[in-house]
């Protein structure tokens, strides 16, 4: 057949439709590509043809491109032939330069950028459509597809890479975290706040969190026996650690409610008191409060005595302060007791020196520095590197602390001024 017998409308719509094809495939590739993988997954568990066809094909990535590049090659280089055969009907061998670059324009607009960029926009409406096409080409073309991957492959190896080890689909905590706000359509703000905090629990240990070893109220079995019936019926809490004498000697944990039970029935006395104290639970200083949580389930308790490497208390942590963590405040308490912090007419607030840092960044939304110390006169012990006088101001990340008072070796009460919004930290 000559040229001047290839009819011309034939040769123009071979070329309109070789251009189509090769945008086809090259959507095809980045639409695939571009799935996410666990919507994906999810889909095609739901029982979704085109994402279980999908997935099949991503399962080896490498026949998947051969197959597309294959199918984009075999277009653009028809394509190229077919526009050199109506360049040479029309006007002849001269016009071919200027037909080949005005073909390469043509398809890097509408065979590469254009399609490329639909697909990344919506890869789902791209890919499982193009799944449906895909998936028999391959086993129709699978000779010369697994010719091709043999010889990548191979290529591939010789750098120590091997194309069937399936990477693993498992996603770190920070790209967890990064999907989580993201979905902000999806996931209300406070479940948003909550998925987040729970990622932090394996950052934040019993340290941060623990009722110190001074702030903590127990019941001395060594003192009178009124007293110890009034702190019972007069505790805000629901668990109180047991010792006799001081926390060294703890004998273990009572249960208020048991305690009411016994007034009841006319038998609160101190041994039916103490047959009632269960026995003390232990947890070694530094333990995540993810790792804690996990054992406070095990071991059916709810509060913890906190101890050092040599067995000494150093406070106490409870479920609801883990849970606190993860939901928020859910309980009526105010920031320690009511007097720890005091808010000023001013905007200042003044802090005693035993409240928690944590506390009082979540509750007041600060952000004051909590990776060396746990309360406040720990941040400023460690940062002045000195026991201060009253009346030393600083300004630390911001705040504008001033120490009213101080007791020993500790600051007692100090006025803290909150940062200004964008000022420096």
């Amino acid at each position: 057949m000559t040229l001047s017998a290839d009819p011309l409308g034939a040769l123009v719509a071979a070329l309109i439709f070789l251009i189509l094809l090769s945008a086809f495939f090259s959507a095809a590739e980045i639409g695939l590509m571009t799935l996410n993988r666990y919507r994906l997954r999810s889909q095609a568990e739901a029982g979704h043809r085109g994402a279980r066809l999908a997935r099949k094909l991503l399962e080896r990535p490498d026949r998947l491109l051969g197959v597309i590049l294959l199918g984009n090659n075999f277009a653009n280089i028809a394509a190229s032939f077919v526009a050199s055969l109506i360049t040479l009907q029309i006007y002849g061998e001269r016009a071919l330069a200027v037909a080949a670059a005005l073909l390469t324009f043509v398809v890097l607009v509408f065979s590469e950028v254009a399609p490329k960029t639909l697909a990344a926009l919506n890869p789902e409406r791209v890919a499982y459509p193009a799944a449906y096409v895909l998936r028999p080409l391959l086993l129709t073309f699978y000779p010369l597809v697994w010719l091709t991957n043999i010889i990548a492959n191979g290529t591939l190896r010789l750098f120590g890479i091997s194309v069937r080890k399936k990477t693993p689909t498992e996603i770190t905590a920070e790209e967890l975290r990064a999907l989580v706000r993201e979905a902000d359509v999806l996931i209300p703000e406070a479940h948003q706040d909550m998925l987040l905090a729970i990622l932090d629990l394996e950052k934040i240990t019993v340290d941060d969190i623990m009722v110190p070893r001074n702030r903590i109220e127990g019941v001395n079995l060594d003192a009178d026996w009124d007293e110890i019936v009034n702190q019972l019926t007069g505790s805000r809490y629901t668990n109180l650690p047991v010792y006799r004498g001081s926390l060294d000697n703890v004998v273990g944990v009572i249960h208020v409610r048991l305690v009411l039970n016994l007034m009841r029935e006319g038998r609160l006395e101190r041994e039916s008191l103490q047959a009632a104290v269960a026995e003390p639970y232990f947890i070694p200083q530094g333990t995540t409060l993810n790792t804690q949580l996990l054992n406070f389930k095990e071991a059916k308790r709810r509060i913890g005595l906190v101890v050092d490497e040599y067995g000494d208390i150093q406070g106490l942590v409870s479920l609801d302060e883990i849970l606190e963590e993860i939901v928020g405040d859910f309980t009526t308490r105010a920031l320690g007791k009511i007097e720890d912090v005091t808010p000023q007419a001013d905007g200042s607030y003044l802090v005693r020196g035993t409240v928690n840092l944590r506390d009082l960044n979540r509750k007041l939304d600060w952000r004051l520095p909590t990776e060396e110390s746990h309360t406040l006169n720990g941040l400023i012990l460690e940062y002045l590197e000195d026991i201060p006088e009253a009346g030393t101001s600083l300004m630390l990340n911001g705040y504008q602390i001033e120490i009213l008072r101080t007791r020993g070796t500790a600051v007692e009460v100090a006025r803290v001024r909150p940062a200004r919004p964008g000022a420096p930290a």
